[in-house]
């Protein structure tokens, strides 16, 4: 069998190198051996669980001796919460880790044509730099080493934070979080404490019982606060009651929403939200511009480095102001009109509807009248019949999900024949994928990593491709 479990320990093994989604690897016995939390230079034993045909999968029992470079982790949930795995790994070599995920996934696997690939530009903020973060509550939490569950009062199993990864119906309990800066981590401890106090259930994922679900937390730079409320059914007095208290101990809040979502999973996409306090949108601000979120708005949760990345879009796109640009999953038009100062028209495309219509209103208020917007799935809208109503683009800019184009997408932007492809991704295998289709007729000249995610193996990447 080429899978099955096992259980073995090695002893002083030494960690060699980083190696890809955000995991670490030693040799033994010629034998790669894939672990988690682990720093290069460590030496460690280790507890094999799993053996593959060419390679052991392992979680460290104990730290012999720790790496000279290793860092003491910033966050108290370190090796328990599922992010931020790569905290001990000092930034410098994050980057660099980053940078060889983009290598092996365009060249090594994915046999492409590179030039070099440049160095990861770093984020600007290592902490803090999250704009949006999602918060679920669970009746049954995780339960940490050291705990007996059967002394624990139900009260004490409530837990509100993240979940576990590989655990659908496992919450940790979040006390401290480094990923977004004040007040969210109070807001998260008042609403657990107040639900707690009151006696508002907490959800129970695999019964699908209970009251309050989860709760989003979205803030700005420029100081706006929305706050989205999740509840499993309608009890007006209750949620009310909770709504007005968090209004009333933050007064810093801008935004409050709520929702009822009765349905399998947290996700409110197919949602009403209902605007309880506030204004309907908080604003961001990118070079002068000013871009309203609302509660389903995309914004790249970074904000700080989104600036950077769309800068790095502009110049790979090498815009003179003569250019016809396509910029395909607009999203709410964040990079359309981020370049529409240096293009003749831009053109935007988004599946989803009320992203559009953020993308029209940012793009009317702030006075910009070269960018179109239109909604629909994108293998649908962009056709032949299309690109002859609005013309044949000079540049498309893609900004795909993590899954990448549809090959009918691809077929479709061959065909059209710009004079530059600019490709950003957050998943740089199916970016390999797509490339490779592209590739057919165009050359790979400039890849730009690019960090937006900290202390995680996640890398944004930039590639610039020219037609032959």
């Amino acid at each position: 069998m080429s899978r099955h479990k096992v259980d073995i320990s090695l002893k002083n093994v030494t960690v060699e190198a980083v190696a890809a989604e955000g995991k670490a690897l030693a040799r033994v016995d010629g034998m790669v051996v894939f672990m988690d939390f682990a720093v290069p230079g460590d030496v460690v034993d280790l507890h094999v669980y799993r053996r593959k045909k060419n390679y052991l999968e392992a979680r460290i029992e104990r730290i012999v001796k720790p790496s000279e470079e290793r860092l003491e982790p910033l966050c108290p949930h370190f090796g328990v919460c599922g992010g931020c795995r790569w905290q001990p790994l000092p930034y410098p070599k994050q980057l660099e880790a980053k940078r060889q995920q983009v290598v092996d996934q365009l060249i090594r696997i994915g046999h492409l044509e590179v030039p070099e690939v440049k160095p990861t530009l770093p984020s600007l903020k290592t902490e803090y730099y999250r704009n949006k973060l999602e918060f679920s509550a669970s009746a049954k939490r995780w339960i940490l080493p050291g705990e007996d569950p059967e002394k624990l009062s139900a009260k004490e199993k409530c837990g509100l934070g993240f979940h576990v990864g590989k655990f659908f119906d496992k919450v940790l309990d979040i006390r401290d979080c480094h990923l977004q800066k004040d007040p969210s981590n109070a807001i998260r401890l008042f609403v657990k404490d107040y639900c707690l106090t009151n006696g508002l259930e907490f959800f129970d994922i695999r019964e699908k019982t209970g009251f309050f679900r989860n709760m989003f937390v979205r803030l700005t730079e420029a100081g706006g606060l929305m706050l989205i409320m999740c509840f499993c059914k309608e009890d007006k007095k209750r949620r009310t009651a909770l709504l007005d208290a968090l209004i009333k101990e933050f007064p810093q809040i801008t935004s409050v929403y709520y929702v009822i979502n009765g349905k399998l999973n947290d996700s409110i996409t197919d949602q009403e939200c209902h605007l309880y306090y506030g204004e309907e949108t908080i604003t961001e601000t990118m070079e002068g511009l000013r871009f309203k979120i609302g509660p389903k708005s995309f914004y790249q949760t970074n904000s700080l480095q989104a600036e950077r990345l769309y800068g790095v879009a502009r110049d790979a796109a090498g815009l003179t102001g003569k250019e016809l640009v396509y910029d395909l999953y607009t999203g709410t038009g964040t990079i359309a009109q981020f370049i529409s100062s240096k293009a003749r028209e831009v053109i935007g495309i988004e599946y989803v509807p009320e992203a559009i219509e953020d993308a029209e209103a940012n793009a009317a208020a702030n006075g910009i009248t070269n960018c179109k917007f239109f909604a629909g799935d994108m293998k649908d809208v962009l056709n032949e019949a299309f690109i002859r109503e609005h013309g044949r683009p000079d540049v498309v800019i893609l900004d795909p999900p993590r899954a990448g184009i549809h090959p009918d997408v691809a077929k479709v932007i061959l065909a059209a024949t710009p004079d530059r492809i600019v490709y950003v991704s957050c998943n740089p295998a199916s970016q390999a994928r797509d490339l490779a289709i592209l590739c057919q007729d165009y050359k790979i000249v400039s890849v730009q990593p690019v960090d937006m995610f900290p202390h995680t193996m996640h890398v944004e990447n930039v590639v610039c491709c020219k037609r032959k």
